[in-house]
């Protein structure tokens, strides 16, 4: 079979394929990461993906090139599956300044203008009104964009989300919301911080339009996403999507993750989205034998090359790094 019929969504082998390897190369990179960290090659903050792969993969293929991305500190996913190549990204959190934001930002800052990725943001919910003023400018010069703005469950509890959500409805922006919930706002469960855990229903309340989505199906997600972006790219103004996720890992390498039992970890990995598309492609007929070897072959290898391309890259020159930062003009002038 070449083709299989998703929930709204045909998908060839090609596609199913790539959609994998995405998928593949956003586990095998964030299991580098860690490994890297621990290391010691790899400082600051570091929020790994693993197990919401699903969402990253799904939201980014069902949007256009032109459209903006707004992202969250746990953006590694995000940017792999938008493009951004594996060595820009390693280079990134090594630090170095071959990195896609020459080695100032880090794991929660990767930034890339080129493909229209404006950035992970380290501040909860930050990414969300930077998301409106891309759309604005959109809606102003008439061009048919979507900005997708993803965020955690924990930024529904910040203003900002609130604020956005009003005025985007307010002006018809063409946004698109993305909510990953992954139960927890750091250490801190969903139902302990929030009275309504129902997002979607929450969302909804500012009138625009919110649906909950499986977010370890692949397929669900993009599904949705394709939906809501035809709805927005029409003029029906901005949409809310809550991807219904887990994170496999700790919040983040500092996080003893002693907030939640072991046994909902495993329940949940059964559930891992990767085996669960791969589940589907082997009942519609678009897996054969030898491609799972293939890809993990090709995977691993530009994971490899990527963490080679990092170690080799070239920190900053000190004399560089006052570059780009903003001086007030009293103190430019200011006699030395």
């Amino acid at each position: 079979m070449s083709e299989a019929q998703a929930p709204g969504l045909p998908l060839n082998r090609d596609e199913a394929l790539a959609w994998l390897r995405q998928m593949q190369l956003i586990r095998r990179f964030e299991e580098a990461s860690a490994q890297a960290y621990s290391a010691g090659k790899i400082r600051g903050f570091l929020h790994l993906y693993i197990g919401e792969e699903a969402c990253a993969v799904g939201t980014l293929r069902a949007l256009q090139p032109d459209d903006a991305i707004v992202s969250h500190y746990r953006e590694h996913g995000h940017a792999l599956a938008r493009g951004v190549p594996a060595r820009a990204i390693m280079a990134e959190m090594f630090a170095k300044a071959e990195g896609c934001s020459r080695g100032r930002g880090g794991s929660m800052h990767l930034f890339d203008a080129s493909r229209r990725f404006y950035g992970g943001n380290a501040i909860v919910a930050g990414g969300l009104p930077l998301a409106l003023g891309l759309a604005l400018a959109d809606q102003m010069m008439r061009r048919p964009r979507v900005t997708t703005a993803i965020f955690g469950d924990g930024a529904v509890a910040e203003g900002e989300f609130h604020e956005s959500l009003n005025l985007a409805t307010l002006w018809k922006l063409p946004v698109l919301f993305v909510c990953e919930n992954n139960l927890y706002a750091m250490g801190t469960a969903l139902q302990r911080h929030e009275a309504q855990v129902n997002l979607a229903a929450r969302a909804s309340s500012y009138g625009l339009p919110a649906e909950s989505v499986d977010g370890m199906d692949v397929l669900a997600v993009a599904g949705a996403v394709r939906r809501a972006a035809a709805a927005i790219r029409s003029g029906g103004g901005p949409a809310f999507l809550e991807l219904r996720t887990y994170r496999f890992r700790a919040h983040s390498m500092y996080d003893p993750e002693l907030y939640r039992d072991k046994r909902e970890v495993e329940q949940w990995k059964l559930r891992d989205p990767i085996i669960l598309f791969i589940q589907w492609m082997r009942e519609a007929g678009l897996l054969s034998t030898g491609d799972l070897e293939r890809l993990e072959r090709e995977v691993e290898a530009e994971v490899s090359d990527a963490l080679d391309f990092a170690e080799a890259g070239t920190l900053e020159p000190v004399e560089d790094l006052t570059r780009d930062v903003y001086t007030p003009r009293e103190a430019r002038d200011a006699p030395r």
